[in-house]
């Protein structure tokens, strides 16, 4: 049963920095692809940046390039998303998914994750 549990979330100042963590379980996710995703009140959940578990290429959405940094911590099977500048409009709860794929080819789809967090909140305040 695969898990993913995220943490880090919360309330900021615009301009400030948050890390959220995603610890992953159930699975060996060496062949996996792990992304972060938002979704603000009243709007569609958009996908904000995307890791390959092993070799480590990243994308991410225009609005949080040069801000916004994936990354992954094999040891502690956890994948981290560090926000920078943070502005108010990037306020949502944010979840993390897992991609099931060996394509070298990282996904902002949403229907090619299998895998969900819970998401956690994070508010920015102007």
């Amino acid at each position: 049963q695969v898990q993913l549990v995220e943490s880090g979330g919360g309330l900021v100042q615009a301009g400030g920095s948050l890390r959220l963590s995603c610890v992953a379980s159930g699975r060996t996710f060496s062949r996996y692809a792990m992304g972060w995703f938002r979704q603000a009140p009243g709007k569609e959940r958009e996908f904000v940046a995307a890791i390959r578990w092993t070799d480590g290429p990243t994308y991410y959405a225009d609005s949080v390039k040069g801000r916004f940094t994936i990354s992954i911590d094999n040891a502690k099977n956890t994948v981290y998303l560090q926000m920078n500048s943070l502005k108010p409009e990037d306020t949502a709860v944010y979840s993390c998914a897992a991609n099931p794929t060996t394509s070298p080819v990282l996904s902002k789809q949403l229907g090619a994750y299998d895998y969900w967090g819970q998401g956690t909140q994070v508010t920015v305040s102007s």
